[in-house]
């Protein structure tokens, strides 16, 4: 192959020249010539003192090209997945895989870190590269550096195939998720389902050609259905359907079941923990988080539980009350908890998701976003049309300040075939100085929101507003960086359990006046939400709140646990740990048959295990950040510029707690989060 762009250096990807037949050689060239560039610096730094600019900085440009070539890669196998590129991704990660591990235990480099830490070099590097030092030495403990030949080879072979059923685990979750749908010739069959919705489902099945509506277990189509229709039989067949993907039970049952998926990665964990000399996966997990130990962490949640738990069971006692005075439903089954909820929604508030859609239409949100952005940190936002994308429905902008763009990202809003569920940010290019200058921090921003439907624009629901600033915030986070190092730039070398800090924050621009004034307007009129519509939209703000945090706390207590107390277990054994936490916290019924941890992605291909818990660590430090924008104004410039100086743009150069303190004056506190989500016991 005589041209391949991946190999060349360019400021954006070169999507519309790159093939999946590039993928694999390009991987093979710059492995190579990586595995060259160390060898060479190893050698270099035994022989002569290494300094940041002998050493780190050459690394760093091996590293960079490497991950400009295979960041694209990877976010098409996620966003444009097809059987050709899922081969040529799978190919290559098993080799990245083992490239990483050989990195991570290379001696010669490990002594070249130390050689930096322990020489005269050490006095003339500046706070952010003696970080980068520090960390780098860090990770090669992690990674095996002082272990046994036998025991690194060992390690070596975990990684690889841990990375390697990563990967399965979210083809099987997405296949799964495909495989299945559901069509319909009646009408009268979707009673209740709203007609956005309806025009989505009738989307769906002109795309295959065939008549009525297409119902499937993509978001923007599954959601809908358990949540408006009237037929409890089709809420029953379709919830069934989604939790029991990639399991032993439902309709595939078998086909893409991901159990024995699942007990190999736990058991793998607890043996990569256990070599590295910690008591398990969960000790592991937080070497490089805020958290101390799972101690901490379990009393953290336990703490969580017991003041919101007695006003989940208030607010299911009352659920349940309803359905059966109003719905006719004696019993509340697992299929009829989103549909009762939204009805009691109705009747309690006035309000529903669907009732607030015509006032989110997609183009003025992202508008108003966008403003939110520039009247926060005085910077503005505009599109490139001729950057080149993936696919039609991408769009691609520049944040711009004092006239001059200082990073970009890519927007990709709306649910497809082939396109993994759930919303993410990723990084395409990372903010580091090179010796032809400054190279801009560039994001993916992805989410699965339903598409427009015949020329009309999409019409968002709140909660898929929310996500995108969510989303947004994390984006923020990687582009508003003053970092000059890669590793600790944007959101690189910040402690996973404070990641979540800028996307959360962000989400409470969402539900005050100022903050909708620029992003609600209603598609047919440009009205502003009515004041009693906001009224209403706050009220059912923390509508059933302690049961939301309760299920988090759910998720939580269960991956932590998952990691912590059982050493290989059996899918039988995961079961019974589920069903424990569940006896504990959870307070709606489940049914025999659900199998969610068999699509928990977040925690067995997404980066989370031992680590979930970091939503709700994030939310105690974004509510108690919000606090302080609540006191001074949530559009004050000083306050707006804090946050970005303190929090956003110093990545993971200083601890996220040194940060927050920075910003805050003081540590976090717990009781914005319980005030903010509603819990009467603060």
């Amino acid at each position: 192959m005589s041209h391949n762009p991946l190999l060349e250096t360019h400021k954006l990807p070169p999507f519309a020249d790159m093939r999946v037949e590039h993928v694999v050689p390009a991987v093979d060239a710059l492995l190579s010539e990586n595995r060259e560039t160390i060898y060479r610096l190893a050698r270099q730094a035994a022989d002569t003192p290494p300094t940041w600019e002998s050493f780190a900085e050459p690394l760093e440009a091996a590293s960079d090209r490497l991950s400009q070539a295979w960041s694209p890669v990877s976010h098409l196998n996620g966003t444009m997945n097809t059987p050709e590129l899922r081969d040529a991704y799978q190919a290559s990660l098993e080799k990245l895989s083992d490239f990483g591990t050989w990195v991570g235990q290379h001696e010669g480099l490990f002594h070249g870190w130390q050689a930096l830490k322990e020489g005269d070099a050490w006095n003339r590097l500046d706070a952010a590269q003696r970080r980068t030092v520090d960390n780098a030495l860090r990770d090669f403990r992690l990674a095996g550096v002082d272990l046994p030949a036998d025991k690194k080879a060992r390690y070596g072979e975990i990684q690889s195939r841990l990375s390697t059923l990563s990967n399965q685990y979210s083809n099987n979750v997405l296949d799964a998720t495909q495989a299945w749908h559901k069509d319909i010739t009646s009408e009268e069959a979707l009673a209740g389902v709203p007609e956005s919705a309806r025009e989505t489902l009738k989307a769906l099945a002109e795309a295959k050609g065939v008549s009525g509506y297409r119902i499937t277990l993509d978001f923007p189509s599954f959601f809908p259905v358990v949540s408006y229709a009237d037929s409890r039989e089709l809420r029953e067949e379709v919830y069934t359907a989604f939790v029991t993907r990639a399991s032993d039970q439902g309709p595939d049952a078998g086909k893409f079941d991901n159990a024995p998926i699942m007990e190999e990665i736990l058991a793998l964990r607890q043996e990569l923990a256990r070599l590295l000399g910690f008591e398990t996966y969960a000790d592991f997990s937080l070497a490089t988080k805020m958290a101390e130990s799972p101690e901490q962490v379990l009393d953290f949640l336990g703490d969580l539980a017991r003041r919101a738990v007695p006003q989940a069971k208030e607010e299911f006692a009352e659920l349940c009350a309803y359905a059966r005075d109003e719905l006719g439903l004696d019993e509340l089954k697992p299929w009829d908890i989103a549909y009762a909820s939204e009805k009691l929604r109705e009747a309690r508030h006035a309000i529903s998701q669907e009732q607030l859609r015509p006032y989110f239409p997609a183009p003025r949100v992202i508008d108003g976003l966008f403003q939110v952005v520039e009247r926060l940190y005085g910077v503005s936002v505009e599109e490139v049309n001729d950057a080149p994308t993936y696919h039609s429905d991408v769009r691609y902008f520049q944040i711009i300040e004092h006239g001059q763009p200082i990073a970009g990202f890519y927007l990709d809003l709306y649910a497809r075939e082939g396109k993994r569920g759930g919303a993410w940010m990723a990084d395409c290019r990372v903010r580091r100085q090179t010796k032809d200058g400054l190279q801009l921090p560039v994001a993916f921003l992805t989410c699965n929101f339903t598409a427009p439907v015949s020329g009309k624009p999409a019409l968002l629901t709140h909660d898929e507003v929310t996500t995108l600033f969510h989303e947004f915030g994390h984006g923020l986070h990687h582009m508003l960086t003053k970092q000059h190092i890669a590793d600790i730039s944007g959101i690189n070398g910040v402690a996973w359990d404070a990641v979540e800090l800028p996307s959360q924050f962000m989400e409470n621009y969402c539900w005050e006046r100022e903050g909708l004034n620029l992003l609600a307007k209603h598609v047919d009129t440009g009205e502003a939400l009515p004041a009693e519509l906001l009224e209403r939209l706050q009220a059912a703000k923390n509508f059933q709140s302690a049961m939301g945090m309760v299920r988090q706390v759910e998720f939580s207590l269960f991956d932590l646990r998952l990691h912590h107390e059982l050493e290989a277990p059996s899918a039988e054994d995961v079961q019974a740990l589920l069903d424990d936490v569940r006896r504990q916290v959870s307070v709606v019924p489940a049914v025999p048959f659900n199998r969610f941890q068999n699509s928990f992605a977040h925690i067995f291909a997404g980066g989370y295990a031992a680590g979930y818990y970091s939503y709700k660590w994030a939310e105690v430090l974004s509510a108690d950040a919000w606090s302080a924008f609540e006191e001074a104004g949530i559009f004050d410039a000083e306050t707006g510029k804090r946050f970005r100086q303190e929090i956003l743009e110093q990545g993971g150069a200083r601890d996220a707690a040194e940060l927050f303190q920075a910003f805050r004056g003081r540590e976090p506190r717990v009781e914005p989060l319980l005030r903010h989500s509603g819990i009467r016991a603060a």
